[in-house]
């Protein structure tokens, strides 16, 4: 393929290259101008950033695809964290809310299991019936989301002020250390656990031409991580536009950390439906969940790396209202998942759970 062909193929990313070039020039012009054309530019940072992402996502399903599963949807989450985790240390280097990162992890997790899980079940069952799915994926990915959430966003209300450090120390070491036995399971041994073994008709019905042109793998990469870039240059003047855009304005906290994890959590949305409505389930599960506990575990590490750096802690003990959202969505994640099919109607309890939680944010709560 030319140069000229792949920049034409990769247009949105050429597109999201010059706004952040016009963004970085007209950056104090569009914060004079006041908060309304503040968040008009913010508004088109986040549609461009979310454009970028799905070139990333694109590429990343590409080696997906190359690698097959469980590889493939790790590598599909991982990238997808990746853009959350640089817009969060984007934004919490200027002026954020300290609950930014505990908001936008409880945001995604009820975007990825609520939100894409439910929809996915919902017009999967709808369309195909029952869907299966490699049961004991779902069990493992819902113990060790509970686990992580209980150590990182539950234990820490109970955690003396004084001592914050000392937690925050273990929490980190915790966190690597649950992903480091993940990825072995995942890779290793039990890597069977992760996958599903369709039948021989639905595997010919998934050809690979309905994931676009071969490309070689360096290539995959070496955009991903382009892509990767310019998101975090334009993270960076979205912050700064949406910062200004909202203050003062009574708008409720979470709305920047539900943005956030919207950001990373849409091309995983498109990805995951495309699977559900091809009757191949276990992709589905594997991103949602999977994209729910690498936010957690990976986001977290990071994050507690930067406030023990910069000597300033996050609030990452969450809510009340939080705490008993997350709890009904684990408990009902563990009863859909154990028996190895969905239906719309386990996809329509999660997708309920979703619109509460849109409704709690609208209510600031």
């Amino acid at each position: 393929m030319g140069i000229a062909s792949r920049f034409k193929e990769e247009k949105f990313l050429v597109v999201a290259l010059v706004v952040a070039a016009i963004a970085y020039f007209l950056e104090h012009a569009v914060i004079e101008m006041g908060r309304g054309v503040a968040l008009i530019a913010a508004a088109g940072l986040v549609g461009t950033i979310v454009l970028a992402s799905i070139r990333v996502a694109h590429h990343a399903e590409l080696l997906a695809v190359k690698v097959g599963d469980p590889y493939g949807t790790m590598i599909l989450t991982l990238s997808a964290v990746a853009v959350e985790v640089i817009i969060l240390a984007i934004m919490m280097s200027g002026e954020s809310s300290p609950t930014l990162v505990r908001d936008t992890i409880y945001s995604a997790l009820m975007l990825d299991i609520n939100g894409i899980l439910g929809l996915a079940a919902l017009l999967g069952g709808l369309k195909h019936g029952e869907q299966p799915y490699n049961d004991n994926s779902g069990k493992t990915y819902g113990v060790m989301i509970l686990t992580a959430m209980g150590i990182s966003m539950i234990v820490p209300e109970f955690v003396p002020s004084d001592k914050w450090h000392y937690y925050s120390a273990f929490t980190i070491v915790a966190m690597i250390a649950l992903y480091g036995l993940f990825l072995r399971m995942q890779v290793g041994q039990h890597s069977y656990f992760f996958s599903y073994s369709y039948p021989r008709s639905e595997r010919k019905k998934e050809s690979p031409h309905t994931h676009g042109p071969d490309e070689s793998a360096a290539i995959s990469i070496a955009t991903i991580l382009v892509g990767v870039v310019i998101i975090g240059l334009l993270a960076e003047f979205m912050a700064a536009f949406m910062t200004e855009g909202l203050r003062d304005s009574g708008a409720p906290i979470a709305v920047t950390a539900v943005v956030v994890a919207a950001i990373s959590a849409a091309p995983e949305i498109l990805t995951a439906l495309r699977a559900a409505l091809r009757n191949r389930m276990q992709a589905t599960v594997n991103i949602a969940m999977g994209a729910s506990l690498s936010t957690v575990i990976l986001t977290v590490p990071v994050m507690e790396a930067i406030a023990l750096y910069t000597g300033q802690p996050f609030i990452m003990a969450m809510t009340p209202v939080q705490t008993v959202m997350v709890a009904i969505t684990l408990i009902a994640a563990a009863i859909n998942l154990n028996d190895g099919e969905t239906n719309a109607i386990e996809g329509m309890t999660h997708f309920i759970l979703f619109a509460t939680f849109v409704m709690l944010t609208a209510l600031g709560l």
